[in-house]
């Protein structure tokens, strides 16, 4: 918890000093108080006292009662600043860490624990501020003020009161120990929540359709039964405290008026309204010793779930980056538009085999280099190799022969124009996903943007929809076919005009009709760019310059259509799999 308060600012310090300031102000005032209640009881059981001197306290007793008030509305209001601005920090910061994070890091954590750092964790940090700003400086410094003025008083009023003290902290730190370790479960737990309802919404279509709505149901149920179990249980033992705080004030109320009973009773006259006096004041002065162990018995309840999610939180920020950002940010290369494998492996960290084995070959400025081989073999891992998604365990990838992992990640993405394997949308329309994110030239024209939807086959739909280029798109393109994502998402990358183009199986949700004309036209409009193309249709990969074979991660062929049919079993077994003999030597 510490370690994630270092990211407080030098505003939200000032304003915890001045929050610091007030707080010490309302205590004194409100410890003020008694003094004048005693004041008060001693002038009205005193003969000849002036009825304007009673007023005159008791307008003190009124004036401190504002001032505290006062001082606690500023107060309120400083401490809600610091709070919600703090966690808007720590949330901006996590998020742009997660950002950061590679493939692998993001696998580790888990998506539904991430979303659950990001939110519900950063929550808990906040309302651990918003309440324990006020009450962890104002109780002990209240504590110990009061525990001052009533020290003197009577030595067996002072024993009664911590002997109360004393039941309530071995009461508070019983809890603590049963309840401590139960918070990073609940924490987890709601992870869990969230990774069944995130795979239930992202699956509906799914579910529907394999009627398993029940099924779903259960799966839920199972998950939120055990948080709903486990938060009872730490409410359960919670509960215990209010009746035990109760117990302790009436009880230390009513010891320290039978004491003072006896003590008036065998004191001399002129005591007995003295002392009745003190009784007085220490009965004010022990609630308020009372109240500020309850302040910090409530700090104590909130305390451990804040400190375990302060854990899961700093776990995400002191993650080690393991794909580090380059230095070189300019073009000053002899090559333009190649990409290069020089003997590539490459394997999960915790794996024990290779996924990809000694790649060799290369892209050379304007050619159309396609990867087929069957499930598993390393296609997809392979060309996540070049904008360093992943970074390969041995050998070297090279973009205009220099090594991708010199380079800076933002400069190496700019040359790259990516189609992911799932076509993905954000909310926003038409025109926003197609002008997404920054490609180093500044922003893309609209001219552009409709220009990349026509080269993609997608002008026809997009004009069709309301308020065509300007239509809403879901997030997800859920309000879209999935031949209809597939094209928005390639006309995304041709507004960037990269040196290099990515399609990972882009192309596999279309029809043969428009997979052909659009490869066509994408040729004539990227025919200065280098293309990578994986893909499991032989008829979208036939007229590429170069075909790589893949198989159990290995390169088992390499060269065009028709030299592999005569020179590689497995393309050959691919090809009359999907395609006649005459289509082939057609082709």
């Amino acid at each position: 918890m510490i370690k994630l308060l270092k990211n407080l600012k030098g505003k939200q310090i000032v304003l915890i000093l001045i929050a610091l300031m007030l707080i010490i102000l309302q205590v004194w005032i409100e410890l003020k108080m008694p003094d004048y209640m005693s004041q008060i009881t001693k002038l009205v059981q005193t003969e000849g006292s002036e009825i304007s001197e009673i007023l005159k306290n008791g307008g003190y007793m009124l004036a401190c009662a504002l001032g505290s008030l006062f001082a606690a509305i500023v107060t309120g209001y400083l401490v809600a600043n610091i709070s919600s601005s703090f966690s808007m920090t720590i949330r901006k910061k996590l998020f742009s860490k997660v950002e950061d994070l590679s493939m692998q890091e993001v696998k580790k954590f888990s998506t539904s624990s991430l979303i659950t750092r990001t939110t519900n964790d950063i929550t808990q940090i906040q309302m651990l501020m918003a309440m324990g700003l006020q009450l962890m400086i104002k109780a002990p410094i209240t504590a110990i003020w009061a525990i001052t003025k009533i020290l003197n008083k009577s030595w067996q009023w002072s024993a009664i009161t911590g002997v109360a003290v004393a039941i309530l902290l071995s009461v508070v730190a019983v809890l603590m120990i049963i309840v401590m370790p139960k918070f990073k479960r609940v924490q987890k737990l709601i992870d869990n929540i969230n990774g069944v309802t995130r795979e239930n919404l992202t699956g509906i279509r799914v579910v529907r359709a394999f009627n398993a709505e029940k099924y779903q149901e259960n799966k839920f149920e199972n998950v939120n039964e055990r948080l709903t179990k486990q938060q009872t249980f730490n409410q359960k033992a919670f509960s215990i405290m209010q009746p035990t705080m109760q117990l302790v004030m009436h009880g230390l109320t009513l010891g320290i008026y039978f004491v003072g009973a006896y003590l008036i009773k065998d004191a001399i006259m002129p005591d007995k309204i003295s002392l009745f006096g003190d009784m007085i004041v220490f009965s004010s002065y022990s609630m308020q010793v009372i109240m500020s162990f309850l302040m910090l018995a409530m700090i104590f309840m909130m305390y451990p779930r804040a400190e375990v999610s302060a854990k899961r939180i700093n776990e995400v920020l002191d993650t080690d980056i393991t794909i580090k950002d380059g230095k070189r940010d300019a073009d000053a290369t002899n090559e333009r538009g190649t990409v290069e494998f020089k003997n590539v492996s490459f394997k999960y960290p915790d794996a024990e085999d290779y996924l990809l084995k000694d790649i060799t070959f290369k892209a050379n400025k304007g050619e159309t280099v396609a990867f087929i081989g069957s499930t598993g073999s390393g296609k997809s891992t392979l060309i996540n190799l070049v904008p360093r998604f992943y970074d390969a365990t041995e050998g070297e990838v090279l973009v205009d022969g220099v090594n991708v992992k010199e380079y800076k990640q933002e400069f190496l993405h700019n040359k790259i124009g990516y189609v992911p394997q799932k076509a993905v949308m954000f909310n926003g329309t038409v025109k926003t996903n197609i002008a997404y994110g920054d490609n180093g030239q500044g922003e893309i024209l609209e001219s552009k943007i409709k220009e990349a939807i026509e080269v993609a086959q997608a002008k026809d739909f997009v004009e069709k929809m309301e308020n065509g280029y300007d239509a809403h798109m879901a997030s997800g393109g859920t309000n879209v076919s999935g031949g209809q994502k597939q094209r928005l998402s390639i006309a995304r990358a041709i507004a960037r005009n990269p040196e290099i183009y990515i399609f990972d199986d882009s192309f596999s949700a279309l029809d043969y009709k428009t997979d052909a004309v659009l490869r066509k036209e994408l040729k004539k409009y990227t025919g200065e760019s280098t293309s990578l193309i994986v893909a499991q249709r032989i008829g979208t990969i036939m007229n590429a310059d170069k075909i790589i074979v893949l198989d159990e991660g290995k390169v088992v062929g390499e060269g065009t259509h028709k030299e592999l049919l005569n020179t590689c079993e497995v393309y050959k077994q691919i090809a009359l799999s999907q395609l006649s003999k005459e289509e082939l030597e057609n082709g």
